[in-house]
């Protein structure tokens, strides 16, 4: 059974939450960083891309940048800005995008439960990724980065969330600029703590990474490296577990540079071998699996995978890998798409239109929209013990940065 706790918060003063919260260290780069925490001495992005406030230029996984967010941290705790709560403690961060609503509980969860594969893993990690989360993690002596964890849905647990959410006032309530409501309470009730944590003990058997292997992967390997010098707070690191029913995954996209030395016509020629092509008038997102969405020199095609041309294992039956095996490989020549240049990916949160701009624009040949994989699909695969091929899946709303850090010294 899933091991979670409560844990004392290193959060925003009230008024500067608005101010503080940030978008993913992962899902911005330097530039965008920079942008965005411009004139903002409060954003969070000066913790997690410390290499903003060094020379532009500056090596992103040097010492000296980890340096440079651990003297932000100790600036922002020394002037208040950031707040350790007095009493471990659990929270209830509600993300509203687009009308919907979805409802976490954050805390901490056990090493020992994603050494011992109660929290279930769907995808591989590179190791420089996790390097830089180490060394963060190392010399802060603080997880900033908040482990996205699914569960079954539990109706027992949204119970009493609701509840709590009904008859307290959240502590924070903004609308971020990006129009995404983001609302947190603090559940400090130690009767309610105890009910929460008994819930997880006795009714959920697992949890499974939604988003953030590497930043579990490091926590558990920072923890590793401390030995007996490890803090208990150590043996823990910060999640926020949101119920399967509540959850949305979009589509994650592929562009292509090059049509490996094909030409349009022969390369529509090879795809009629295992899928039905079609030209439409508009641009195509996929309305079912096993369809997906082409754009090439200016036109939509819809493709349908033809029967018996992938496996039903739960791996190959998954359309991303539909794609891999029957496209990018042997059409193509993307063997690897990890590592190969050739293939970028788009989130579906920028629209089937970032997609023209990709091509039209010259700087991709061809461009495929995908089928979102579902919630059912990821538990089946991490429950078999199976990986996902990379950019399987993408979640919004994101998890803001900064609302809610774990100290581990």
């Amino acid at each position: 059974m899933a091991i979670i706790s409560p844990f004392r918060g290193l959060r925003p003063a009230k008024e500067l939450a608005p101010l503080l919260a940030s978008l993913p260290y992962d899902v911005l780069n330097s530039a965008e960083a920079r942008a965005l925490a411009d004139q903002n001495p409060y954003s969070f992005l000066h913790i997690t891309k410390a290499e903003i406030d060094l020379p532009e230029g500056t090596d992103i996984h040097s010492e000296r940048v980890y340096h440079k967010a651990a003297d932000n941290l100790f600036i922002f705790r020394d002037q208040q800005i950031l707040i350790q709560d007095p009493q471990p403690a659990y929270y209830i961060y509600e993300l509203t995008m687009a009308g919907r609503t979805q409802t976490g509980l954050v805390c901490v969860s056990a090493v020992a439960d994603y050494e011992n594969n109660i929290i279930k893993k769907h995808e591989l990690t590179r190791p420089e990724k996790e390097l830089d989360r180490i060394n963060h993690i190392r010399i802060t002596g603080a997880q900033t980065g908040n482990v996205f964890l699914a569960y079954r849905a539990n109706k027992d647990l949204t119970a009493v969330l609701s509840r709590w959410k009904n008859e307290h006032p959240a502590e924070y309530d903004f609308l971020a600029v990006d129009d995404i409501g983001h609302r947190l309470w603090i559940v400090d009730d130690p009767k309610i703590i105890e009910k929460i944590t008994a819930l997880f003990q006795e009714q959920i058997p697992c949890t499974y990474i939604a988003d953030g292997h590497h930043r579990a992967a490091s926590a558990a390997k920072v923890k590793s490296a401390l030995g007996p010098e490890a803090s208990a707070e150590a043996s823990y690191f910060l999640t926020t577990l949101f119920p399967s029913d509540d959850l949305h995954i979009m589509d994650y996209n592929r562009v292509v540079k090059d049509l490996n030395g094909l030409n349009k016509d022969q390369f529509l020629e090879k795809l009629d071998k295992s899928f039905r092509v079609v030209k439409t008038t508009t641009a195509y997102a996929p309305d079912c699996l096993h369809r997906f969405g082409m754009y090439l020199e200016g036109s939509w095609y819809r493709l349908e995978a033809r029967e018996n041309s992938f496996p039903t294992d739960p791996i190959g039956v998954l359309d991303v890998s539909i794609l891999q095996e029957n496209i990018l490989s042997p059409m193509l020549g993307i063997q690897d798409p990890r590592t190969d240049n050739r293939v970028d990916f788009v989130g579906g949160i920028r629209g089937l239109s970032e997609l023209e701009k990709k091509v039209d624009s010259g700087q991709m040949k061809v461009a495929f929209s995908l089928y979102p994989v579902s919630m059912n699909q990821l538990f089946h695969i991490a429950d078999s013990g199976e990986i996902m091929p990379p950019k399987s899946t993408w979640f919004e709303p994101k998890l803001r940065d900064g609302l809610l850090t774990h100290l581990i010294r």
